[in-house]
């Protein structure tokens, strides 16, 4: 079993363009930012920090999902075993932080919510670092790593930065939804507006549902 990346030097791992050492790069930061969390008091920082660290999670699953686990499901024999497992983790973060999005801050259901998506981020990291990558390392040599971790980075800087549950797990489907919501979410980041905007809803929902039969289209094309 190859070894986690976890304990590698940035060289073993490709160099520091590579798909493997900017994803664990993403790791520490997301572990640093829920140890903060859990150590500030109910307010604005406190606040503050927890969209950072989803804004940081959501954005770099979708990355992995639109380039890194295609790569891991070509490449690595089990790979779609693998991959499905991280995916249901992601979808579980995805239902969860969407709860959290709608309950105010403080309110015990909230925290409670809050630590259950912390578990579940750090048992996330845990797989990939473990299982996932080291197969993707093992399977694939340094200079591809590299361009896949631009194309990552890539995709990374665009994608949403919040839970849309009308994005698929898989592309073409969520490349063809994550653009136009990427936008979305960094112009309501930029904004510092409220999640539970009726207005900002009812713009997202026209547009999710139009965007939905664009990838239905999309995909059945693609299964020709």
């Amino acid at each position: 079993m190859p070894e986690t990346i976890k304990e590698q030097t940035v060289e073993q791992l490709g160099g520091p363009s590579s798909v493997l050492a900017r994803q664990r790069r993403d790791h520490a930061e997301m572990d640093r930012l829920m140890d903060r969390y859990q150590t500030l008091a109910d307010g604005e920082d406190r606040e503050q920090v927890l969209q950072e660290t989803v804004q940081l999670v959501f954005s770099h699953a979708f990355a992995e999902e639109t380039v890194l686990w295609p790569a891991v499901r070509r490449s690595v024999e089990d790979g779609h075993e693998l991959t499905l497992r991280v995916e249901e983790e992601h979808q579980q973060i995805n239902d969860l932080v969407a709860d959290v999005e709608r309950l105010n801050p403080g309110s015990p259901e909230r925290e409670e919510k809050v630590r259950r998506v912390f578990a579940l981020i750090r048992q996330d990291i845990r797989d990939e670092e473990d299982l996932v990558l080291p197969r993707l390392q093992e399977a694939l040599p340094a200079a591809q790593l590299r361009r896949l971790g631009t194309a990552w980075d890539t995709v990374r800087r665009s994608a949403p930065t919040h839970p849309h549950p009308v994005i698929p797990r898989r592309p073409p489907g969520n490349a063809v939804l994550g653009v136009p919501l990427g936008l979305y979410d960094r112009m309501r980041d930029a904004l510092g507006l409220s999640t539970s905007m009726a207005a900002a809803k009812k713009v997202l929902a026209g547009l999710a549902g139009v965007l939905v039969l664009v990838a239905a289209v999309v995909m059945r094309r693609n299964r020709r």
